[in-house]
């Protein structure tokens, strides 16, 4: 089906871009000629746990203290629209207005803290394929602007998708990429009020190699990223009962390497609230794996199959390990070519398992 020229305006600028940074910068641009809005923010997530993660693109909004107390109203406070819920919906994208019966201040996150910045009114939207959120944008109109109406959450739900592809491109990996790497585990300490109170040097390296976003000041003597900030957010708020989902976040570095930083909350004396931990570690071969197939958009099965190809069987023994038909296996190959744009197991091997990414 043809795309209207407003869509096809920004998939243009988006099959374009050369990172997911660029294709924020260009989606915003192009959506603000057909909705006008005053400020930004958007975000790449984790498609596993739909937190965020690098990069973060904020436009016309205020300091990083600002922007952990937003991610913080969204992690631990009962609102309207939370992006855990807009993951799920039917459409991914909502206005506050139009949810709260153009009552704003039924939503905490408003009361809080929009309200205070003169925003009127926030649009909201996951950008995501079937289950799997890819990305999150929130759009704000500042006072004396209209609310955000039908036609304006219409394009930006019929972008979700073809945007989202477009970040999962950005996830695939290369033969540049760097490998998980040998150091041990970075460690951070937060107190119960979520202030950093202390860190080993493997963290501080880490750190050093994330790349450039909003970020927090610590007692520490150092930033730190917005991304990691949301992780021990999600800790709290698993531990408070708000969420059942996990803590946990996989980063790409500055020279392509991938981390994944998981939070818990420890218990103190009396079983009283004690510090939340944050590791950083090289990502494992399993994480790597399920980034892999997730950025092709490979099922289960398919993966299983490219995987046991990259082990070099023939389709002979992959029929006979996952007691399926030889048929059947070259039905899944046939998927996985045409998900990465290949021909070859030859070119599966190179393509989808760099040598870090290798079974």
């Amino acid at each position: 089906m043809t795309q209207p020229p407003r869509h096809t305006e920004i998939l243009s600028a988006a099959a374009r871009a050369a990172d997911a940074l660029e294709l924020f910068s260009g989606a915003s641009a192009g959506l603000r000629r057909h909705m006008p809005f005053d400020a930004a923010v958007w975000t790449a997530t984790d498609p596993e746990t739909g937190l965020v993660t690098a990069p973060m693109l904020v436009e016309n909004l205020g300091s990083g203290e600002g922007c952990a107390a937003y991610w913080e109203s969204e992690l631990l406070e009962e609102n309207v629209l939370p992006f855990r819920d807009l993951a799920r919906a039917a459409v991914p994208v909502a206005g506050l207005r139009a949810a709260t019966g153009d009552l704003p201040a039924r939503s905490a996150r408003y009361r809080r803290l929009l309200g205070h910045q003169g925003v009127d009114d926030e649009l909201r939207a996951v950008l995501r394929i079937g289950d799997r959120p890819w990305g999150a944008v929130s759009l704000f109109r500042m006072r004396g602007g209209p609310a955000f109406g039908t036609h304006e959450i219409a394009l930006l739900a019929d972008l979700s998708g073809p945007l989202a592809d477009r970040l999962r491109r950005f996830a695939r990996p290369s033969a540049s990429d760097g490998g998980p790497g040998a150091s041990a585990p970075g460690l951070l300490l937060f107190d119960e009020h979520g202030e950093a109170t202390s860190i080993n040097e493997e963290a501080r390296r880490y750190l050093a190699l994330l790349p450039d976003g909003p970020s927090m000041p610590t007692a520490l003597g150092l930033r730190l990223p917005i991304w990691l900030i949301g992780t021990t957010l999600q800790a709290r708020a698993v531990a408070r009962g708000h969420d059942r989902g996990s803590a946990r976040v996989r980063i790409r570095t500055r020279d392509q390497r991938w981390l994944t930083c998981h939070a818990s909350c420890l218990s103190g004396p009396g079983g009283r609230p004690g510090p939340t931990a944050l590791v950083i570690e090289p990502a494992p071969h399993a994480d790597l794996a399920v980034i892999v197939a997730q950025a092709y958009g490979l099922t289960p099965r398919e993966f299983e199959v490219a995987q046991l190809v990259a082990r070099g069987l023939s389709t002979a023994e992959i029929a006979a390990a996952l007691f399926i038909s030889p048929h059947t296996v070259r039905g899944h190959l046939k998927a996985v070519f045409g998900k990465a744009g290949i021909s070859s197991r030859g070119e599966l091997v190179a393509q989808l398992f760099a040598e870090p990414y290798r079974p």
